[in-house]
């Protein structure tokens, strides 16, 4: 298995996917917060975003100043605690996101173009099972 996971990297990287899909979102310094923005649905806090991210809060409030800057995202008082402020993606943001999944998707989907539905639905299932494992091992504490 790790040979076939080590190939697709290298194809990945090859291909330069990732790369593209970024320029063609205009979204590089940010692209983590903004997916994770995205995927959240809502507004989070920055020790939120963090967490998602497996990251430590600094370095997502470093991250958050690009997107900030650019009108990609701005901050709001939490409802629920009006001292605490929540980072939200706005319509700019989003359309980059949107952007971004669009280009990366399409490549997937075109390299697997003439996969039958089974074939599909048969790497979908494991694959989830894996990232869902590999990230609840991750949250384990050591």
């Amino acid at each position: 298995m790790l040979p076939r996971i080590t190939r697709l990297g290298t194809v990945l990287s090859r291909e330069r996917a990732v790369e593209r899909a970024v320029a063609a979102a205009g979204i590089d310094p940010a692209l983590s917060v903004l997916i994770t923005l995205h995927t959240a649905g809502g507004p989070l806090r920055v020790g939120e975003i963090a967490a998602r991210m497996q990251v430590v809060g600094p370095h997502v409030t470093r991250q958050v100043g690009d997107p900030e800057r650019r009108g990609l995202v701005h901050r709001v008082a939490d409802p629920a605690d009006q001292r605490a402020r929540l980072v939200e993606l706005v319509p700019e943001g989003a359309d980059a996101v949107g952007r971004y999944l669009r280009e990366v998707l399409g490549w997937f989907s075109g390299a697997m173009a003439s996969w039958s539905e089974t074939d599909r639905a048969d790497l979908t299932r494991p694959l989830g099972r894996m990232v869902g494992d590999h990230t609840a091992q991750v949250d384990e504490p050591s």
